[in-house]
C-alpha cells in the first residue's frame, strides 16, 4: 500500500529505511516487529507505569466517550492484551534494541478506531468509506525517555508505513 493511503494522526518528517534506523551515535540497529508476536511483558515495559501510555493502553481512539470514561486503567490494559492475542491484524508494532523493547507504535486499519471516525481529520479524508480496511491509521508512538533521540520513532514510523 502506498503511503498516500495511510491515514496518519501525527506528522513525520523523515524517510528512514523501512526496517531499521541507527541510533544517534551510529550504534546498534533497531528491529521492529508486530506486537502480536512478542510477550505482553515487553509491551508493558515500553508503556511503563506512569503517564499517558500506562493510563490509555492505546484504547482512546477505540472507545467512545462514556465507554472510555467508565473503563479502569486495568480494563484498558486487558483490552490491549486481548487485542494482541486475537487472530488477525494486531493493533501495533514494537521496536527492540537488541533484546530490549524500546518503543511502540499503534498502527491498524482505521475502521476499528471509533473515535477517529468522528474526528475532523478523518472526515476531511478524500476516502469516503471509513470502513475500508485497506486504509490504516497511526494513532500513537511511545518511546520511553531513556531511549529517545536514538532513531526509535523514525524506525517505528517507517515500519508503520511498511505495515500498512
Amino acid at each position: 500500500m502506498s503511503p498516500a493511503r495511510v491515514s496518519v494522526a501525527c506528522m513525520i518528517d523523515a524517510d528512514p529505511p523501512a526496517d531499521a534506523a541507527p541510533d544517534d551515535e551510529g550504534g546498534a540497529t533497531l528491529r521492529v516487529v508486530s506486537a502480536t508476536s512478542v510477550p505482553f511483558a515487553d509491551v508493558e515495559a515500553v508503556f511503563g507505569t506512569r503517564g499517558d501510555p500506562a493510563t490509555c493502553w492505546c484504547q482512546w481512539y477505540k472507545l467512545r466517550g462514556a465507554e472510555w470514561e467508565s473503563a479502569s486503567r486495568e480494563e484498558l490494559r486487558e483490552r490491549l492484551r486481548e487485542q494482541l492475542a486475537a487472530p488477525g491484524t494486531g493493533p501495533g508494532i514494537i521496536a527492540y534494541d537488541g533484546e530490549t523493547p524500546v518503543g511502540w507504535c499503534a498502527v491498524e486499519p482505521r475502521s476499528g478506531l471509533e473515535r477517529l471516525r468522528h474526528s475532523p481529520v478523518a472526515s476531511a479524508s478524500p476516502d469516503a468509506d471509513f470502513d475500508d480496511a485497506s486504509i490504516w491509521a497511526v494513532t500513537c508512538f511511545v518511546v520511553p525517555r531513556a531511549f529517545r533521540r536514538r532513531g526509535v520513532g523514525r524506525a517505528l514510523a517507517a515500519a508503520a508505513v511498511a505495515t500498512a
